[in-house]
């Protein structure tokens, strides 16, 4: 199946405590490199979603996972004071009031503007349960970022099959002009044999004529590399039909296609096949362009 390695994918939870917002996004990459970015209380989650998301969305990419955790209430967070920080905090806030001769305006509130002196904490939350709490978010979020990778992986594939027949069509071309050269020398050949022979009066060795026109034949021969061609075409469907991801066998399939057309064009023997084989290798450097995205 061809799909696309960028993607994205948000889903969200409301619960009774909290909401879970869970967004995937994904970019082309060789392997699969994850990174999640999520509260410090989930980090204890992260390999069990890394693992998820390898198995069951994506074998491949740059994929960057955000999770965000909006509490209703303080719930079970606590906040302590750094009673000894506060103490030279304000000692401190005293000294400089009458070094300066400043207004005594030394107040709870002003001592509490000092950010440092508190510390935050919330009960860790039983590994378990919060992937309870997240796994439905984050599966629906890999659904739709699967979703909208499939769809992106069909609309490339429609648009490599149509370059495809476009490198088809060059290539029966290419075929009928082959055939027509291997007719064309052996007339020319011969024009050119009885010119040279009637101007020195001598006869045309007819089996010589045969030998000459068969080397001919089999140097611009290009059967094979037509008949290897299209093959590569039937297998072009093939993997994209397959169920399991296939990227890395179209770009290996790119390479052959791109192999034998060069083989053709160094065969080529009138401008206008040089022509055609230029024209399918631009097609084919497109497809092997969209192939990099391709999971």
């Amino acid at each position: 199946m061809i799909r696309s390695m960028t993607g994205f994918g948000r889903a969200r939870a409301e619960g009774q405590d909290c909401d879970v917002t869970v967004e995937i996004r994904a970019v082309n990459s060789r392997y699969f490199d994850c990174t999640v970015k999520a509260p410090r209380a989930l980090s204890v989650l992260e390999e069990r979603i890394k693992a998820y998301l390898q198995k069951n969305v994506t074998t491949r990419g740059k994929v960057d996972v955000y999770i965000t955790v909006d509490r209703h209430d303080a719930g079970d967070l606590s906040v302590s004071v750094d009673t000894a920080l506060a103490r030279g905090y304000y000692e401190a806030l005293c000294r400089l009031r009458d070094e300066l001769g400043l207004p005594d305006d030394i107040t709870t509130m002003r001592v509490a503007e000092n950010r440092d002196l508190f510390t935050y904490t919330r009960a860790e939350e039983d590994a378990e349960a919060a992937w309870e709490r997240l796994f439905p978010v984050l599966r629906e979020a890999g659904e739709g970022f699967l979703a909208a990778r499939t769809a992106e992986g069909a609309r490339t594939e429609a648009d490599m099959r149509e370059k495809l027949s476009r490198v088809a069509a060059a290539a029966d071309e290419v075929e009928a002009l082959s055939v027509a050269d291997k007719a064309a020398y052996r007339d020319r050949l011969e024009a050119r044999l009885r010119q040279l022979t009637g101007e020195l009066d001598l006869t045309v060795d007819e089996g010589r004529l045969l030998t000459e026109v068969a080397i001919f034949a089999d140097r611009i021969a290009i059967d094979e590399e037509l008949s290897r061609l299209r093959s590569h075409f039937v297998a072009f469907s093939e993997i994209a039909a397959a169920p399991e991801p296939s990227g890395r066998r179209l770009d290996f399939l790119m390479q052959e296609l791109n192999r034998e057309t060069n083989t053709i064009g160094s065969k080529a023997q009138n401008a206008e096949v040089a022509h055609l084989v230029v024209a399918m290798k631009g097609e084919l450097e497109k497809i092997r362009e969209q192939v990099q995205n391709v999971e």
